[in-house]
């Protein structure tokens, strides 16, 4: 069995209203990582991701080096235990 964690990662800047949940779902399709996207109140933008801790690295540098790059003003990364409840990846509405 592998060993897998969760990241929770929480994106601040212009980063609402300029695709970014539609595109960190498509990066999503070319890692090994299931999860979640969606919108904060606070202008955030939540990524929830559970996989093997070098593919949510990966993961990351890819959203970090997108097109999206110019949008992310700042960027909080937590790292958990994983929990399995996540299936697939899925922007939340």
């Amino acid at each position: 069995m592998r060993w897998l964690k969760r990241l929770e990662a929480y994106f601040g800047g212009r980063v609402q209203g300029v695709g970014f949940r539609a595109a960190t779902h498509y990066l999503a399709r070319g890692f090994d990582v299931v999860g979640t996207v969606r919108n904060l109140p606070d202008g955030r933008v939540e990524v929830v991701a559970e996989g093997a801790p070098e593919e949510l690295e990966a993961f990351l540098t890819g959203i970090g080096e997108s097109d999206l790059a110019g949008y992310i003003k700042e960027r909080t990364v937590n790292w958990r235990e994983a929990r399995g409840d996540l299936k697939g990846f899925k922007i939340i509405h």
